[in-house]
C-alpha cells in the first residue's frame, strides 16, 4: 500500500530514483518478544529497517536485533525494484547504504540487475595498505599546513569473498586528530569527489526522517508485549509520518512550513484548540479564532480538497 501511494504522488515519470537503507535501534525496557541486547548499541532494543526515497517513506520493518543489520534487505530491495519498473520500465534506481549492507550477494544481484549501488564499505587492513601512500602523503601535508587536509581517490579492489574488482573511492582526511580514512564502493560513473559528497552523504538526511518518526510519531513506542502488536505500532506510525509528510510536499509547497519537521506541522497545524458542536444532521468544528496559522490551516486545507 505505501508503494503504491509512493507511485501514485508523481505525476510524470521519474528519470532516477535513489533507495536509502538503513537500520536503527528502537529501545526496549521490557521483556518483548524478539527483544535482544544489542553490543553496538549497548542496550536491550529492536532493529527496524527503513527505507526511503527522499522525504518519502516506502518500508518500515520491525526485526529483532540479534541478526545481521542487512537481514532481508536484499529481499526488500528486489520487491521494490520489480515493483517500481513495472510502473516505469525505464527508471534508473540506485541503491544506497551504509557499511552495514555492503553484501557481495547484494551488490552481485544489482549488477546483475542494473542496479545501481553506492554503499559504505568498513575499512581494513588491505585497504588501508593500498592507500598508505595517500596516507602518508596527507600527514605531510597537514604537518607543512596545520590545517585540515581531505583528499578523493578511485582505487580496485576486491575482498576475499568477491567474484570480481568494484570501484572503491577513498576518502583520504587528516587533522590534528590523526588519520581517518573513509570507503565507499560504487558501479557508479563520476568523479570521486561528486561520488563522495554530493550522491554518497547525501544519504545522511535519511537518518533526519528517521528521527522525525521515532521522536516525533512514537515509532520507537514497541511497548507491546507480542511481536505483531509492535510490528501494527510501527505501521501506524508510519502512515502518520506519511499523512505529514504528504501534506509537507503538496499543500505545504512555497511556505514558511514547505520543509519543516512533522513535529513543528504538529504543533502548529494539527495541534489546535477546537469545540466540537453534533446535532442530528452533521458535526461542526469550531476552531480557535486566535489561531496565529488559520491562513496558512485554510490555505491546507484548500489545496487537499478534491476538485
Amino acid at each position: 500500500m505505501i508503494v503504491e501511494q509512493f507511485i501514485a504522488s508523481f505525476s510524470d515519470v521519474p528519470k532516477e530514483l535513489i533507495l536509502d537503507f538503513d537500520a536503527t535501534d528502537d529501545t526496549v525496557h521490557g521483556k518483548q518478544e524478539g527483544r535482544f541486547f544489542h553490543g553496538y548499541y549497548d542496550h536491550y532494543c529492536f532493529l527496524p529497517l527503513y527505507v526511503f526515497c527522499q522525504d518519502q517513506l516506502l518500508v518500515s520493518y520491525l526485526r529483532p536485533s540479534k541478526i545481521d543489520g542487512a537481514k532481508h534487505a536484499w529481499a526488500i530491495l528486489s520487491l521494490l525494484v520489480k515493483r517500481l519498473r513495472k510502473a516505469w520500465p525505464e527508471v534508473r534506481i540506485i541503491f544506497r547504504g551504509d557499511s552495514g549492507f555492503c553484501r557481495h550477494r547484494m551488490l552481485t544481484w544489482c549488477e546483475r540487475y542494473d542496479v545501481g549501488y553506492i554503499v559504505g564499505i568498513a575499512k581494513n587492513q588491505r585497504l588501508n595498505a593500498m592507500t598508505a601512500q595517500w596516507q602518508q602523503k596527507a600527514e605531510s601535508d597537514f604537518e607543512r599546513s596545520d590545517e585540515k587536509v581531505r583528499q578523493l581517490y578511485e582505487l580496485s579492489y576486491a575482498a576475499k569473498s568477491w567474484h570480481r574488482h568494484r570501484k572503491v573511492i577513498a576518502k583520504i582526511e587528516h587533522t590534528d586528530k590523526g588519520s581517518n580514512p573513509r570507503y565507499i564502493v560504487t558501479n557508479l560513473t563520476g568523479k570521486p569527489q561528486h561520488l563522495y559528497d554530493k550522491l554518497y552523504c547525501a544519504r545522511g538526511d535519511m537518518e533526519n526522517r528517521i528521527k522525525e518518526q521515532q521522536l516525533a510519531l512514537f515509532a520507537d513506542r514497541t511497548s507491546c508485549h507480542y511481536w505483531w502488536a509492535n510490528q501494527f505500532r510501527l505501521i501506524l506510525s508510519s502512515l502518520a509520518y506519511i499523512l505529514l509528510e504528504t501534506i509537507r510536499r503538496v499543500a505545504l509547497e512555497g511556505t514558511e512550513l514547505a520543509h519543516a519537521y512533522v513535529s513543528t506541522l504538529r504543533l502548529k497545524l494539527i495541534k489546535i484548540g477546537a469545540v466540537i458542536l453534533r446535532n442530528t444532521r452533521r458535526i461542526r468544528l469550531l476552531l480557535a479564532s486566535s489561531c496565529p496559522y488559520q491562513k496558512l490551516f485554510f490555505h491546507v486545507a484548500a489545496k487537499l480538497t478534491p476538485g
